[in-house]
């Protein structure tokens, strides 16, 4: 039997993660997927799994199967808004929080949710204080390696979607290739970004309190 048979049986369970917090450039995105016993069933056999371990074009397909099929929602904070909010916030974990929080609200809604589980990123009690009044009756869990719970799994992939799928347009909107990571090739874009748009385009594209925009600034 395995880990989630065992734990989380007969639950209707709200999987959440994200994609894009350790990219400097591109969104934040934290998408959910709602599913019960059956519906594990059925994305277990379609190959639902973390997904580190998936191409991006595996991932766009099952993707598009998952949103087609189960309850899901998406919260995508675009580079410009995610300045904005970072720059109140000062604080990643509590910038997810409020992330996941939505993601709850927003299926919680219309849907009867029995549990929520997220891959842990630090303290539980950062989204439980920034969901509203229908998602505080929400049993909610934080799990290291969540992705193990294939709803979890499923909105990695789904969120991971939807992030190259920005990044993607951020590079046919600038004629550019933007790199995922936060590593030279990322410092390489930006300074030609820069050379080609002028300073004030890596707020647009960009999580401005990542080094790399210290490093390409001067």
């Amino acid at each position: 039997m395995n880990e989630q048979t065992e734990t989380f049986a007969g639950k209707r369970l709200l999987g959440i993660d994200e994609s894009g917090k350790g990219d400097f450039f591109g969104p934040l995105v934290i998408a959910g997927v709602l599913a019960d016993d059956a519906g594990v069933e059925l994305m277990r056999s379609r190959g639902v799994r973390d997904s580190k371990k998936i191409s991006d074009g595996k991932i766009a397909e099952l993707s598009a199967w998952i949103t087609g099929n189960f309850i899901h929602t998406v919260v995508l904070i675009g580079p410009e808004k995610y300045n904005q909010l970072y720059s109140k916030i000062k604080n990643l974990n509590r910038l997810l929080a409020w992330g996941h929080s939505r993601v709850i609200e927003n299926i919680a809604l219309e849907n009867k949710v029995e549990l929520a589980v997220s891959d842990k990123f630090g303290r539980s009690d950062r989204i439980e204080s920034a969901l509203m009044e229908k998602g505080r009756t929400i049993e909610l869990v934080q799990k290291v390696r969540g992705e193990s719970i294939i709803q979890v799994a499923a909105a990695s992939i789904v969120a991971r979607a939807r992030f190259v799928e920005f990044m993607n347009g951020l590079t046919k909107q600038y004629g550019l290739k933007i790199p995922l990571g936060a590593g030279t090739p990322v410092d390489l874009a930006a300074v030609a970004l820069v050379k080609k748009h002028g300073p004030a385009v890596l707020a647009k594209v960009a999580k401005t309190h990542f080094k790399n925009y210290r490093k390409v600034m001067g």
